[in-house]
């Protein structure tokens, strides 16, 4: 039976090798039956009987031609963001009589740069032994911070999806005030944990641009109880609330009838000890009415907290928001809340 990902990693940290964070396929050795651009996709890999192309039969993946000679093949690949990663994720999904037998990720940091000849690369992964068509997630106990990826496959074969969970680099600059959505996964945010997620994942609400449909966003299951559904999100730095959006694109049928916000200055704390006090967090915007499919933009509704850290969206009683922007000015880390 195929595995699933854990929900300690992908549903609390960002993919950084993710195409939509502008993850980049820089150079690859042999792409001869499918190209290495697809493992960055963020879709499922799919499986589709008897498409073929001009080289052999179409997957959804990075696939090399079968080797002739010594060597192996390997990808190397722009992080979407720079980040310390937590995980990997080698999925062969689909991939069963042509996966490689194993497979090694090393890692480098070049700032404002590409990787070259003399790029001093470092095994985050050592070999491990692949199966087909199953997920491959390996924790990596490393704190530093990475912007390039090379994965090497052992000699040849297809990956389905490359997956590199981790924590995004903050690019806030503390000395500017120009507002910034300190929310934005490309700022760092990520969202911790929610009440459901059934439909769509939490951390699709902090990506970039607009949702491109209903999977694109986060969704929950219909609730037949009473009470209402919520995601609490950590900012990428800590700073002041001006300006809220949530956008419910996509979502007209099942669209929330209304929201709230709450946010907290957190100093410490795990996750888990975090989604308990977030019942008590001080109100940043009360109750608002959402409409169907449209843009809804708050400022003058929100609260003065001074700087906070977390916040928990309330949506009631259920349903989908594609996403949620908190546009605000970051603030010093030793600044704490009224």
């Amino acid at each position: 039976m195929k595995r699933t990902a854990p929900d300690n990693y992908s549903a609390h940290w960002p993919n950084l090798a993710d195409e939509r964070l502008g993850a980049e396929i820089l150079f690859c050795t042999d792409e001869f039956f499918a190209a290495a651009s697809r493992m960055l996709s963020h879709q499922e890999p799919v499986w589709q009987e008897g498409v073929f192309d001009e080289n052999g039969k179409w997957m959804d993946g990075w696939e090399s031609r079968r080797k002739r000679c010594e060597g192996y093949d390997y990808s190397i690949i722009r992080l979407g963001l720079p980040g310390a990663i937590k995980a990997i994720d080698l999925d062969t999904s689909h991939f069963t009589g042509n996966f490689p037998p194993s497979a090694s990720v090393q890692a480098c940091h070049c700032e404002n740069a590409e990787p070259d000849a003399d790029t001093a690369w470092v095994e985050i992964l050592p070999s491990v032994s692949l199966s087909g068509d199953a997920h491959h997630i390996h924790a990596i106990d490393d704190e530093r911070t990475w912007t390039h990826l090379k994965l090497n496959i052992y000699p040849d074969g297809g990956i389905a999806r490359l997956r590199a969970w981790g924590q995004a680099q903050s690019r806030i600059e503390i000395a500017s005030s120009t507002p910034i959505d300190l929310a934005a996964v490309v700022n760092g945010g990520r969202a911790l944990a929610c009440s459901d997620e059934h439909f769509g994942r939490m951390a699709n609400i902090l990506n970039p641009g607009r949702g491109i449909n209903m999977g694109d966003g986060w969704e929950t299951a219909r609730r037949r109880t009473p009470g209402n559904d919520w995601v609490i999100v950590a900012l990428g730095h800590p700073g002041e609330i001006q300006r809220v959006e949530v956008d419910t694109a996509h979502f007209k049928g099942n669209y929330p009838d209304s929201c709230s916000i709450q946010a907290a200055f957190v100093k410490g704390g795990t996750d888990a000890q975090i989604e308990t006090q977030s019942l008590f967090w001080r109100e940043l915007l009360p109750p608002q009415k959402l409409r169907a499919h449209d843009q809804h933009y708050f400022s003058e509704q929100i609260a003065a907290l001074g700087p906070i850290t977390h916040v928990r969206l309330n949506i009631f009683p259920d349903g989908g928001i594609s996403r949620l922007r908190l546009i605000g000015t970051p603030v010093a880390c030793g600044t704490t809340g009224a």
